[in-house]
């Protein structure tokens, strides 16, 4: 039972758009926020939390592996995209992971449309891929406060370093 429903969480593309307007549809507020979640740690957690409580309906883009590489360099991702899409959807507060092979989740967000985009303190309104055309639809951007002292790159350099 667990199993299918996690799976369930997992789309692809068109899928998820189809399952988006359903959503819509029944006056669901959606919220997005993407990232590599390489090593998921408490920054990680942090920002998928109070993305959550910021609507009804939380969704996940996830860099593919060869996004990874190109943003993160050679020897990353750390974790496959298929684990990583597996432990997304294995997160209660999330309802719906998609990957996505671009550098950016810009064609995703304009092609959802969230009511909210949320992204971690490492950005600003601003350099948040996407702001334009959620605030352009009436919807609104939310930065979550960084979590001193986590990240995967600085968790890496640790285990390097031992």
């Amino acid at each position: 039972m667990h199993t299918k429903r996690i799976t369930e969480k997992i789309f692809v593309r068109d899928d998820l758009l189809r399952q988006v307007a359903r959503w819509k549809l029944a006056g669901k507020k959606i919220v997005f926020t993407n990232g590599c979640f390489d090593i998921l740690h408490p920054g990680h957690l942090e920002v998928l939390s109070r993305a959550a409580e910021a609507g009804n309906i939380l969704i996940v883009g996830l860099n593919s592996n060869v996004s990874v590489t190109r943003l993160k360099g050679k020897h990353r991702p750390v974790n496959s995209e298929p684990f990583r899409t597996q432990m997304m959807a294995n997160l209660q507060i999330v309802d719906a992971v998609t990957v996505f092979d671009e550098d950016t989740p810009s064609e995703l967000i304009s092609a959802i449309v969230p009511d909210v985009l949320v992204k971690g303190g490492d950005y600003t309104p601003e350099t948040i891929i996407g702001a334009d055309v959620v605030i352009g639809a009436g919807g609104m951007v939310m930065v979550v406060p960084i979590v001193l002292g986590y990240s995967t790159t600085n968790i890496i350099d640790k285990i390097r370093s031992l």
